[in-house]
């Protein structure tokens, strides 16, 4: 058995996060169910989610189409206008790709709409965000640790770890 596979890096110094396995893309009911709020926000009930999902809309990036998702906001910096966003899907989520190609773009947080632009945060800083995350909202960082694929033993170091193979992407109001 080799050292990643139990859990610890070549050094021979145990990991306080590893990878098990990526989510699957959601189908049937699942990606009706996960699309729901996009419908809320058509109805200008985006407010019911407060500031922790807002509405992004983009490009696609080979029809040139308008796309729209709902996400969550992992941080919100109110001085510098800036949402930061984790892609529970990893590099292929489609809405990340579609930044990628084109990062201007426009999100709606509660009724207030404004223009963005997206920048893609180096892994160490991703391991950083996901360390502050996670003592402010427990659940959730268990839980998208755990959709993400990875055993997190639950402390920093492991949050850290885990974050720096998650995408984290800042909007940056324009």
């Amino acid at each position: 058995m080799s050292n990643s596979e139990a859990g610890q890096e070549s050094s021979g110094t145990p990991r306080a996060a590893r990878r098990v396995s990526r989510p699957a893309r959601p189908t049937g009911w699942k990606r009706l169910a996960l699309r729901a709020p996009i419908h809320l926000y058509r109805l200008g009930l985006g407010g019911l989610f407060g500031k922790r999902l807002l509405l992004l809309e983009h490009l696609g990036r080979t029809s040139g189409k308008t796309r729209r998702v709902v996400l969550e906001v992992v941080s919100y910096d109110r001085q510098a206008r800036t949402w930061t966003l984790a892609s529970g899907f990893g590099p292929g989520a489609q809405w990340y790709r579609n930044l990628r190609s084109q990062p201007r773009a426009t999100i709606q947080v509660g009724r207030r709409r404004c223009a963005v632009i997206a920048h893609f945060l180096p892994a160490e800083e991703g391991g950083r965000i996901m360390a502050r995350y996670a003592p402010k909202h427990p659940k959730a960082a268990r839980q998208l640790t755990a959709y993400m694929g990875f055993e997190v033993d639950g402390t920093a170091e492991g949050y850290r770890q885990a974050g720096e193979n998650i995408p984290f992407v800042r909007l940056v109001e324009q």
